[in-house]
């Protein structure tokens, strides 16, 4: 089974427009605030999608487009302000941010009520005991995957390939969450080819072109890819050589068209979230 990003996306994002909807007729119309500092060509594409995705779904969309030079404090500020906008729900700084600015300071200077990326301390404490409101937005995408592909976890043994605190920690918490057994692999891990033959479900998050080869992989297991590389050729790819994979596996999701279109469609879900939450 090939795991289909776009239609899942789709369907999610249909939800998530009634949602909307639904919040409009009590005169609410969520907002998502994104800051966007310098002009990082990746996240500029970034950004626009978030845009887009914002119009197609009838929320309020603002984008602060500062230039690479800005000052700690001026962001810090502007973050303030938006802390106290009643009509913002949901702020998201673009990472990476430049050099000279400390990335720390500024995720925790958004509010925990706001932080629609969760990556507030307060919400990565929430998502390890399992009393959350938001979810990383890609971690939460392959959990929805999942979920609609009718891929039962509980008691399955998953494999995480990567350990960064966007993707890697949040997806273990929760497969945790959701009954599985999990193992967390990453750069020191040895024998990963043998951890990997015993998973029946891998998610492969580590940046690194065609990493996960078919003799890593059980006859039937599920496959995420999380990955999103150039190959020698410029050619979009992932974290997993999908040709080979491809023949062992019982599902998996393909690079472009998988894990990505689900990253913005989670990321609306958590402003409508965080909508509804903070106006109770």
């Amino acid at each position: 089974m090939i795991i289909d990003g776009k239609a899942i996306s789709a369907a999610t994002r249909g939800d998530i427009k009634a949602q909307v909807d639904e919040l409009k007729k009590q005169g609410v119309t969520p907002g998502l605030a994104v800051i966007i500092v310098g002009d990082d060509p990746a996240s500029r594409v970034y950004v626009n999608n978030k845009k887009k995705a914002c119009a197609e779904l009838g929320m309020l969309s603002e984008e602060y487009a500062l230039p690479a030079d800005t000052t700690e404090e001026a962001l810090l500020t502007l973050i303030d302000t938006l802390n106290g906008r009643e009509d913002i729900d949901g702020i998201l700084c673009q990472l990476p941010l430049p050099r000279h600015l400390d990335e720390k300071r500024v995720i925790n200077a958004i509010s925990a009520e706001k932080d629609v990326d969760a990556f507030h301390p307060v919400n990565v404490g929430k998502i390890m005991i399992g009393d959350y409101s938001f979810l990383p937005c890609t971690p939460a995408g392959v959990m929805e995957l999942i979920r609609r592909s009718n891929i039962d976890v509980a008691g399955k043994h998953c494999v995480v390939i990567g350990r960064s605190n966007i993707v890697g920690k949040p997806m273990a918490m929760l497969m945790l969450h959701a009954n599985a057994t999990v193992t967390i692999c990453h750069s020191r891990t040895q024998n990963l080819k043998e951890i990997c033959r015993t998973a029946d479900i891998i998610v492969a998050a580590v940046g690194k072109a065609y990493f996960v080869t078919a003799d890593m992989v059980k006859e039937g297991a599920v496959v995420i890819d999380v990955g999103m590389n150039r190959n020698a050729e410029g050619k979009l790819c992932g974290d997993v050589d999908y040709d080979e994979v491809s023949k062992v596996a019982s599902a998996i999701t393909p690079v472009p068209g998988g894990v990505g279109p689900m990253t913005i469609t989670m990321l609306m879900q958590n402003t409508v979230t965080a909508a509804k939450q903070r106006r109770k």
